[in-house]
C-alpha cells in the first residue's frame, strides 16, 4: 500500500493510496490513533471514489462518528484503465435494450460479472488499510448503491468481517444465491419510482437476504434521489452496530 498525498480539512485526513493497480482514498479523524471502525464504500456506476454522494458520506462518518472510512476505483472507472470486455457488454447491451429487452436483468449480469474481480480486491483493501495503526482490526461497515450494492451483496456474503451493511438501488437478478448468506443487519433504501430498477425487483432483493435484522427504506423518486435524510439514518445505523 502506497500513499500518494494527504491533505487535512475540518478534522478530517484524506490520504489517497495505491495499492497494487487499484487506487483508492482513506479519510481518518485528524490526529487518530489507536482502533477504530472502518466503513467502506463502494460508488455508483460511471462515478469513481471520491464522487460527490461518497465524499460527502466519508466526511460525515469521520466527522460525526469516528470511524475510518474507504473507497476505490471499481474496475473501468476512476483513474483505471478501460476494460475492453466490459465496454463491448455495455455496446451489446445499449443495443438489446433499444430492441425492446428489460434493462435490470442487463445490468445485474454485468455486474455479477465485475463482482468476480471486485470482492477480491476489496478484501485485499480491508486487509492493508487494517494493518495501519491508526485503523487497525476494528468492526468494519459496507456502504453501497445501485452498483455499490450489485458488487456489495457478493462482497458482504464472502467477507465475515463485514458487521452491517446499508445497501439498494438494486435488484434481485443474479444476486439471490448471495443475499441469502448475508445475515449481518441491513439498512435497504428503495426509490420508489426507480426507472432503472424495478420496484418488485429491489423488494425481492431485500426478502432474500437472510439477516435477521433488516429494515426496509422506501421513499418516492428515481434511481439517483435518495433524500439527504437517509445519510442520517446511515449514521445511526453504523453507531449501533459497528461502535
Amino acid at each position: 500500500m502506497r500513499f500518494i498525498s494527504e491533505t487535512t480539512s475540518d478534522g478530517v485526513r484524506e490520504q489517497l493510496f495505491t495499492l497494487g493497480e487499484i487506487p483508492g482514498v482513506l479519510w481518518t479523524p485528524e490526529g487518530a490513533v489507536g482502533t477504530r471502525s472502518l466503513v467502506l464504500m463502494g460508488h455508483g456506476g460511471g462515478q469513481h471514489k471520491k464522487a460527490p454522494d461518497i465524499l460527502v458520506r466519508a466526511r460525515r462518518f469521520v466527522a460525526e462518528g469516528g470511524f475510518a472510512a474507504a473507497a476505490v476505483d471499481v474496475p473501468a472507472h476512476g483513474d483505471r484503465p478501460k476494460v475492453e470486455e466490459y465496454d463491448r457488454i455495455a455496446t451489446e447491451n445499449q443495443a438489446r435494450v433499444e430492441a425492446g429487452e428489460e434493462l435490470a436483468p442487463l445490468i445485474a449480469r454485468f455486474q455479477a460479472l465485475v463482482a468476480r474481480r471486485t470482492v477480491p480486491e476489496w478484501q485485499a483493501v480491508l486487509d492493508a488499510v487494517q494493518q495501519l495503526e491508526y485503523v487497525g482490526a476494528g468492526p468494519v461497515g459496507y456502504w453501497g448503491v445501485s452498483l455499490g450494492c450489485g458488487l456489495g451483496v457478493p462482497f458482504v456474503a464472502a467477507e465475515p468481517r463485514v458487521h452491517a451493511a446499508v445497501l439498494g438501488l438494486g435488484g434481485l437478478p443474479a444476486s439471490a444465491e448471495a443475499a441469502a448468506r448475508i445475515t449481518v443487519p441491513v439498512e435497504f433504501l428503495v426509490q420508489w419510482d426507480d426507472e432503472r430498477v424495478p420496484r418488485v425487483q429491489s423488494l425481492a432483493l431485500f426478502d432474500a437476504l437472510a439477516s435477521a435484522e433488516k429494515t426496509l427504506h422506501a421513499n418516492p423518486g428515481r434511481h439517483g434521489e435518495i433524500p439527504a435524510f437517509e445519510l442520517d439514518s446511515t449514521l445511526r445505523f453504523f453507531a449501533r452496530h459497528l461502535g
